[in-house]
């Protein structure tokens, strides 16, 4: 826990620009695991064009995003399952570095959805993230300095998110599904001692 929390304890608005990434991380995570240096690593994704970005500009950044939520993961069987594992799984897994990687997406993910899996609440709406930002910027003073532009980007990514492991059906949905949680990313939260990560993926066990 204390190494989460050491990872996490700034406030950053990072998601604005790099979102979700996981057909990237899922081509960063081979090099990350053959102990390919990052700069190495971006040189290999730009010379053979691997993220098919349409120019080479934002390559370098989303690589090393990359490699931070891969270090944030902690778990060598984790970044394992994150490059190989069928998509249901590694979507999850990625989830779960996000959150170790921000801590915007772990309060969230904690303190929102958790809680709505907790108590059995399935309704969401924009008024969940309008709370959650509220909350957060009496707590924050930096918080509270970001342009109403950053808060409704991350909002948004925020609800992506939770489209791309299929808690919201679609971006406009209104009701959570349940979540699964895949043994693989259990078993990897429980080695790290994140049991407080549990509710976010509907676990309480």
């Amino acid at each position: 826990m204390e190494k989460r929390m050491e990872r996490s304890l700034i406030y950053n608005g990072t998601i604005t620009a790099e979102q979700f990434l996981f057909y990237e991380i899922r081509i960063a995570s081979k090099y990350y695991l053959d102990g390919t240096s990052v700069e190495d690593a971006i040189e290999e994704i730009k010379e053979n064009n691997l993220f098919q970005y349409p120019t080479e500009r934002l390559v370098a950044r989303m690589a090393r995003s990359c490699y931070k939520r891969l270090d944030a993961l902690d778990d060598e069987q984790l970044r394992q399952e994150l490059s190989s594992a069928p998509a249901e799984i590694a979507k999850q897994i990625n989830l779960y570095a996000m959150m170790r990687y921000n801590r915007i997406v772990w309060d969230f993910m904690v303190g929102v959805i958790g809680e709505k899996f907790r108590s059995q609440d399935f309704e969401f709406s924009r008024k969940d993230l309008n709370v959650f930002f509220s909350h957060l910027q009496e707590q924050n003073d930096d918080i509270a300095g970001w342009s109403e532009s950053t808060v409704n980007k991350i909002k948004q990514v925020l609800t992506k998110i939770l489209v791309e492991v299929e808690i919201l059906d679609t971006f406009k949905s209104t009701r959570l599904n349940p979540l699964f949680l895949c043994e693989e990313l259990e078993e990897g939260i429980r080695r790290n001692n994140d049991l407080e990560a549990l509710v976010a993926f509907n676990c309480f066990r």
